[in-house]
């Protein structure tokens, strides 16, 4: 236990702005008081010769090497050893001839720091009483030693300001709400370890996942964001303009027409961890803009790009959660191991509605069935879309356990080879899991003249209103007319990974998810 752990946190006081302060308040009587005595410090601080935010400041040790390299320190025993060490203060108590503080450092590290009027002196112990503020940062040099208590500490020799704190930080027992901690996502990393630990477990999952590829043999390579043309997915794009050339761009919604340049080029086993951008709803598991990983490999389908992702996601669940099995931030657990489940799209349709549908299943049953079950479908979508927005309601919710869902009709996968068996059907899965969708796979088509077809019936559907359409885009096009091999791909949401194997929303997967401006 800390030593002080048994006072409360002293409260900041107001103080008188000295004449010195004046320059710096001037003119800022609505901000809230403590503000304005922070901004008072600062200034008398620049007054007396100090300096409020110094180029640099002593540091030979960081909190966490001091705490391992003296973990065994026995209680009320002094070490020998001087260090400096600096931190954000979290914790003050200023009275009498002995003052406690406790510094933290940015993995959330923390140490107790003690000041004594016999260490530094009237002076410097006058002037942390006055100066220091809970928020600020502090270097101290001092030596290494265990309090009465037992709690390692540093007993201060001398000690300085290394960044003064002007807005005092939320209250720490009092958590903060959702919405403040992903607009203040600083303030919820100083505060939260939770809220760091996604961090380093998205760093983890990104790692591993790059080591995952390197092992066999795939390269990693980067593709535009700014295209002239979007493709690569049924989604609606943002607009930008450049001014250089005078023409508009979109940002990217996939890389995937890229990527397959590079297996036109002969570069038969790429893949890319990549920014995408899709101008659509943002809810618990969508965000207009996220992180995704896309890969291709000649001479696969979607077969072995099944066995591949399972594989991938089982080596990042071991290499970052230890083991197959994920623990969620709420205690619970996902199990990811084994073989996964794979099923048929029009089957788990036809299981879900009671009635037989297939790719053949007219329109006009499809509408019946759609408001029969009062799922919302526009009159104007194909079969196929509708079918899908059956799906989506009726099956989805309940994929918790991961499962591939094969077999896409022609209608909505228009990047995809035509199935082998079944006309009218893709050899495409989507993978859910937890009742989302966590990747997507395909057999790729290659045949140019097909291709061609498929975004010529895009572009209809472009022409007549369809923002998700995709456009034609003759130089992709080109590229494939020099043959392309046979080849499967797969994307995955990285933020939706991070989901999986954490437990939480999208948005705190995201450091700075985008919200609506205040």
């Amino acid at each position: 236990m800390n030593d002080h752990l048994q006072s409360a946190p002293a409260v900041e006081k107001p103080i008188s702005a000295p004449t010195e302060a004046a320059s710096d308040t001037a003119g800022l009587d609505d901000i809230p008081e403590q503000m304005r005595v922070r901004r008072a410090k600062r200034s008398r601080l620049l007054a007396e010769g100090g300096q409020p935010y110094p180029v640099n400041v002593p540091r030979n040790a960081s909190l966490r090497q001091v705490r391992e390299r003296f973990a065994d320190l026995a209680t009320d025993a002094t070490s020998g050893h001087i260090v400096s060490i600096s931190g954000r203060v979290m914790f003050l108590r200023t009275g009498g001839k002995l003052c406690f503080a406790t510094v933290q450092e940015g993995d959330g590290t923390t140490l107790q720091l003690m000041l004594s009027l016999a260490k530094v002196g009237t002076e410097a112990l006058a002037e942390w009483k006055s100066q220091i503020d809970i928020g600020d940062f502090v270097s101290v040099t001092g030596e290494v030693i265990s309090s009465k208590r037992g709690e390692l500490s540093v007993l201060a020799d001398k000690w300085m300001m290394a960044a003064k704190a002007l807005r005092p930080l939320p209250i720490t027992h009092k958590p903060m709400a959702e919405e403040s901690r992903v607009r203040r996502r600083y303030l919820d990393l100083i505060l939260r370890p939770a809220a760091r630990d996604i961090v380093r477990t998205r760093s983890a999952t990104l790692r591993s996942m790059r080591s995952f590829f390197d092992t066999r043999d795939f390269m990693e390579v980067e593709t535009p964001m700014l295209q002239v043309q979007h493709g690569g997915a049924a989604a609606r794009p943002f607009v930008t303009h450049i001014n250089a050339y005078d023409i508009d761009l979109y940002l990217r919604i996939a890389p995937e027409l890229y990527l397959k340049r590079c297996m036109v080029g002969g570069m038969e086993r790429v893949f890319e961890v990549n920014r995408n951008f899709r101008n659509e709803g943002a809810d618990s598991s969508h965000s207009p803009e996220f992180a995704m990983l896309e890969c291709y490999e000649a001479y696969g389908d979607y077969n072995s790009m099944a066995t591949l992702t399972r594989e991938l996601v089982q080596y990042v669940a071991r290499q970052v959660c230890g083991s197959e099995v994920a623990r969620h931030v709420d205690g619970s657990e996902h199990d990811l191991s084994g073989i996964w489940r794979s099923i048929e799209l029009y089957d788990a349709i036809s299981h879900a509605l009671g009635e037989h549908v297939s790719v053949a299943t007219p329109q006009k049953t499809l509408l019946d069935y759609a408001g029969k079950h009062q799922i919302d479908v526009n009159p104007g979508w194909g079969p196929g879309k509708i079918a899908e927005e059956i799906f989506e309601k009726l099956v989805v919710p309940g994929l918790l356990e991961p499962t591939f869902v094969r077999d896409y009709p022609v209608e909505t996968a228009p990047l995809t080879r035509d199935h082998r068996q079944q006309p009218g059907l893709t050899e495409k899965w989507d993978l859910y899991v937890r009742g989302f969708e966590l990747a997507t796979a395909y057999s790729e088509l290659v045949d140019p003249v097909i291709q061609r077809e498929r975004l010529l019936a895009q572009a209809r559907l472009s022409a007549q209103g369809d923002d998700e359409a995709m456009q034609l885009d003759e130089e992709f096009l080109q590229a494939m007319e020099y043959a392309m091999p046979p080849c499967g791909g797969m994307g995955m949401g990285i933020d939706r990974l991070l989901m999986l194997l954490t437990g939480l929303g999208i948005r705190e997967t995201i450091l700075f998810p985008l919200v609506r401006p205040e």
